[in-house]
Parts: C-alpha cells; structure tokens; sequence
C-alpha cells in the first residue's frame, strides 16, 4: 500500500467539506493529484505541501480545516525528510 493513502484519505474528506472555500478545495485537489502521481516520493511530499502551504493561512478557511491542514502538512514534512 502507498504511504500516502491516509493523507489521500484526508484530502478527500476536506474535498468533501462544503465549508472550505472552492480556492483551497482546487489547491486541496492539486495536492491530491500531486500525491498520486508517478514520482519518488520525497517529490510527491514537497508538491503537496507546496499546494497545501500557499493555502493553509487563508482569512475563510474554517478552523476545523486549518487544523487538518496544518496536521497533514506536518505528516508530510516527515515523510519529505524521513527519505
């Protein structure tokens, strides 16, 4: 099994949370497609958390979904550098 599963699976619930605003749902989405793609991983990691950084501030994200964020950013952090 891929090691990004969990974070997909995050990912998804975000996407499917009509209280995130649609501009961090589309980086959310980017971030996913980054994660699935056919790369090495420490590559996967950093695009997502590229897209995930540039959003994760945002004045209309709600908190719930700031804090999912932030954590899924950590969790990718540490796989960018476990490698």
């Amino acid at each position: 099994m891929d090691e990004f599963t969990s974070i997909i699976d995050f990912l998804d619930q975000l996407l499917a949370d009509t209280s995130v605003p649609r501009n961090v749902r589309a980086a959310i989405s980017r971030a996913k497609d980054k994660l699935s793609a056919n790369e090495p991983a420490s590559s996967r990691a950093g695009g997502a958390i590229y897209a995930l950084d540039e959003v994760s501030n945002d004045i209309n994200l709600p908190m719930h979904a700031r804090t999912m964020i932030w954590n899924i950013l950590s969790e990718l952090e540490g796989m960018k550098n476990a490698e």
